[in-house]
């Protein structure tokens, strides 16, 4: 499997930003995905991650109410929609896919990252 992220920019505080990830190699509907970030000098969290057949959603809580995570199983695509951007939660976004069965935002979980797309939210 291996996915490629991308959409991540520059963009001013409150603005917005769609990530993508796209898969090859295998359907991403098999898998959970899930979006993590890393901050210069902080450890990978866990923003976002979506199920498998149930669909189950989980958000930081940081992130609730801000971002949006969806798929479409058509271009074999993951979105994350980032609304209302502050400047914390400037990052570099990974995707990555795992098959289920633990913590979500464990990033130790997941089987497959792709190489990351940053997100820089400045004035």
């Amino acid at each position: 499997v291996q996915l490629q992220a991308s959409g991540g920019g520059l963009v001013q505080p409150g603005g917005s930003l769609r990530l993508s990830c796209a898969g090859s190699g295998y359907t991403l509907e098999n898998y959970a995905i899930g979006w993590f970030r890393q901050a210069p000098g902080k450890e990978r969290e866990g923003v976002s991650c979506i199920g498998v057949s149930d669909y189950s959603i989980d958000y930081a809580d940081s992130v609730k109410d801000r971002f949006t995570i969806s798929r479409d199983n058509a271009k074999n695509t993951v979105y994350l929609q980032m609304n209302s951007l502050k400047p914390e939660d400037t990052a570099v976004y990974y995707c990555a896919a795992w098959v289920g069965g633990g913590a979500w935002n464990n990033a130790g979980e997941y089987d497959y990252w792709g190489q990351g797309t940053l997100v820089t939210v400045s004035s």
